[in-house]
């Protein structure tokens, strides 16, 4: 089993920053992609941001140039640096990992979410 935990979602103005981070407790396995998904209310949950074990990165096209995700393997941690946030932006944002055993079996988890609010 893998426990995810989220930290950094909260209410912000618009044009303000968040930094929200999920560390994994995945002692039996290998974590290959992290990534951060949301879900506006009403709305399907979306691929905000990825980042695969050799780092090579992926981002909405909503969030490109103001988001940056980022992870630190000796932590098993992933980050995600939202900048010059507007109120769409406005979700539950929910940290995602693939993970794979010592009999190469993969396997995905879901943080349990954590709420970002931009508003005035």
């Amino acid at each position: 089993q893998v426990q995810l935990v989220e930290s950094g979602g909260g209410l912000v103005q618009p044009g303000g920053s968040l930094r929200l981070s999920c560390a994994a407790s995945a002692s039996q396995f290998s974590i290959n992609t992290m990534a951060w998904y949301r879900q506006a209310p009403g709305k399907q949950r979306d691929l905000v941001a990825s980042i695969t074990s050799d780092t090579s990165v992926n981002y909405a096209d909503s969030v490109k140039g103001r988001f940056t995700i980022s992870r630190d393997n000796a932590r098993n941690t992933v980050y995600l640096q939202m900048n010059s946030l507007k109120p769409e932006d406005t979700a539950v944002d929910y940290c995602y990992v693939i993970v794979t055993n010592r009999e190469r079996r993969s396997f995905q988890y879901w943080g349990q979410g954590t709420q970002v609010t931009v508003s005035s």
